[in-house]
């Protein structure tokens, strides 16, 4: 009997541990090499790791929840016994297993729900997020009324923990200062119509958000102070010139931060496709962890949910977060005059240790500047 004892790679961006998202074996099942054998989450992504030999799971270590450390024994395989079987006579196939992502995996678990049920639309079969929801309509249709408890108790676990620990150490750890502007963008609205419409047919609309971040990249080349990190374990400020634009995007597992690598050298076009590639990575769990590191500031939008202002947390160890809000037509006053202009109110958040309430109006206002005047973005 041959025992293989897999230990808990390392994952990195300097990662000491993971946690326990989800097994997808039991222990006594056979499996064979290559099966996806679990889920772990370090602080920039899920990551399924598959098995790395063919064999019986003698043992797993930790449960959902739990951390495991790096170099840790992660899981036991007895190898000689399904050696044995494949001398001896020809291997049953392995069980399917739908193509799908693993934030897929995750919500079909979570559900109750066995995507082998589902039919996939994707490419080669690969079941999309639309599938799995199809599925649940119908699961819910067919399913008899059941009593909702009247309390539910849910574990703080994964990706939505590791939120909870960055929201808060940010929040307690970095003063604050918030500042909030209105830009008037009704320039900029007549210019995106004019785009889109110009566009071939099946050309992805433009939103503001690949304006607003390609306005930011050129505000920051003015005021590169905000475009920093702070190290705190050595007390220094790391002071970018290129801009590696965090770009908060909410998923079914919660609030993830993919980054724009050199968004400075982007135009237009490049900056729509990378913020709609980069989110849809997020979404479906297809980004990779080196995806959400290194960012050196971030934008956030709530969309058409954006509301009149808010308050972002900053993402730390950055020093600054532009938040983008609703933009709404309404009643202004233009030379004495009562006029109806499309208004965005942009909130922002610094870190008030290391950037002055002056030096952060003045960024905002040169991004206001060029969001109200958009030729001055492609010059």
């Amino acid at each position: 009997m041959s025992r293989y004892v897999f230990k808990l790679p390392d994952l990195g961006e300097g990662a000491v541990d993971a946690e326990v998202v989800a097994w997808k074996v039991a222990v006594g099942e056979e499996v064979r090499e290559d099966q996806p054998l679990v889920e772990m989450l370090t602080q920039k992504a899920t990551v399924e790791l598959p098995a790395p030999v063919t064999g019986r799971v003698l043992s797993t270590t930790g449960v959902a929840g739990e951390r495991v450390a790096v170099g840790a024994e992660l899981a036991v395989f007895e190898t000689e016994t399904a050696a044995a079987k494949e001398r001896d006579a020809p291997a049953p196939p392995a069980p399917a297993t739908p193509a799908t992502s693993p934030a897929i995996r995750r919500r079909a678990r979570e559900a109750g729900i066995d995507l082998a049920t589902i039919a996939g639309s994707g490419p080669e079969g690969r079941i999309l997020l639309s599938d799995l929801e199809a599925g649940l309509k119908t699961r819910a249709g067919a399913a008899s009324p059941e009593e909702v408890p009247e309390v539910r108790e849910i574990s703080v676990t994964g990706l939505r923990r590791l939120i909870a620990e960055q929201v808060s150490h940010s929040a307690h750890t970095i003063p604050h200062f918030s500042y909030v502007e209105e830009v008037d963008v009704t320039a900029l609205e007549a210019l995106r119509r004019h785009l889109n419409a110009s566009e071939p047919f099946a050309a992805a609309p433009l939103s503001y958000l690949p304006f607003i971040a390609l306005g930011l990249t050129r505000a920051l080349a003015r005021h590169p102070h905000c475009n920093a990190r702070f190290e705190e374990a050595r007390k220094v400020i790391l002071q970018y010139r290129a801009v590696h634009l965090g770009l908060a995007v909410q998923t079914p597992q919660g609030l993830k931060v993919p980054v724009i690598r050199d968004a400075h050298t982007l135009g237009l076009r490049e900056m729509d496709a990378e913020i709609r590639r980069l989110s849809a990575a997020a979404r479906d769990g297809r980004a990779r962890p080196a995806d959400f590191s290194g960012s050196t500031i971030t934008l956030t939008s709530l969309g058409k949910l954006g509301g009149i202002a808010s308050t972002p947390i900053i993402n730390q160890p950055e020093l600054a977060i532009v938040g983008v809000n609703r933009a709404l037509e309404r009643p202004v006053v233009r030379e004495g005059a009562m006029v109806i202009r499309r208004m965005m109110n942009l909130s922002s958040s610094f870190d008030h240790r290391f950037i002055d309430g002056f030096d952060a109006a003045r960024l905002i206002q040169t991004l206001r500047e060029l969001l109200e005047q958009p030729a001055l973005l492609f010059i």
